[in-house]
Order: C-alpha cells, then structure tokens, then sequence
C-alpha cells in the first residue's frame, strides 16, 4: 500500500491518546499534504518545498489550537487511499484523514522551543520515540 506524508496539528489530549496506545481520531482528521492546489513535483518546484509549505499551514494551524502554549505538529506516514482532499479547502494544503491514525504511523513531533512561538525558525524536531519528552515539554 502507498504511503503518504501528513501533517497533523495535535493538542495536549491527542499526545496523551498516543502515550497511552490510542491513535489519533477519531475520523476524517484534518491534516495538510501535498495537494493539486500547492503544485506538482517536477512542475512549480520540488516534492520536499511542497511538504514544507504544508507543514508550515500545519504550524499555522498548531497556533490556533496552542493560544499561548507550545504548537506540536505531528508528521506520519498513512495509507494513501484513506486521505483526500476536501471539495472547498479552506487552504491549500488541506487533506482529510478518513481514518484513525495509529501511533505507529507517527514519524515526527515538531514542538516550540518557548511557548507562544509563531515562526518555524523555533520549532524543535523530536523522533517519535520520543513522545514523552515532547509531553514533559508541552505540559511543563
């Protein structure tokens, strides 16, 4: 089955459903990918700016959900045929997820180095075996 790379904004309440063995969900999650609407490889630019600029909405989005805390972005590897882009996306980026995403999907954690961070310049970038030092941060 193919893979594709989703970023995923997450809160608190979704590290501690990955601490404790549950995955993310429940389904359709919305995530950004590499969509039609960002470009092609090949054509506007590369596979690799394209998932930089979704990961960027995703800190975007992260931002909303922190309010003054740390954002955490989840990146993770799903089946392919489980994420499609919504008719009306409210950004280019946007994907929907149409199942839980299992912690053993989860790839990578990119957390604030300070709480309230806006930039990406900041966000530090945690493997996901990691996941319980990314909580001690985030809940710290």
């Amino acid at each position: 089955m193919p893979l594709t790379r989703v970023y995923l904004p997450l809160t608190t309440d979704d590290l501690d459903a990955l601490a404790a063995g549950r995955g993310l969900g429940p389904a359709p999650l919305a995530a950004h990918g590499v969509t039609p609407a960002l470009g092609r490889p090949g054509l506007t630019t590369d596979e690799e700016e394209l998932e930089h600029h979704a990961w960027v909405a995703a800190t975007e989005e992260a931002s909303l959900r922190a309010a003054g805390s740390r954002r955490v972005v989840a990146a993770a590897d799903v089946d392919a045929a489980v994420v499609s882009v919504p008719e009306r996306p409210d950004v280019p980026s946007r994907v929907e997820v149409g199942a839980p995403v299992a912690g053993n999907r989860v790839v990578s954690f990119h957390v604030d180095e300070e709480p309230g961070g806006t930039g990406t310049a900041d966000l530090l970038w945690y493997d996901v075996t990691e996941l319980g030092a990314v909580r001690a941060l985030v809940t710290g």
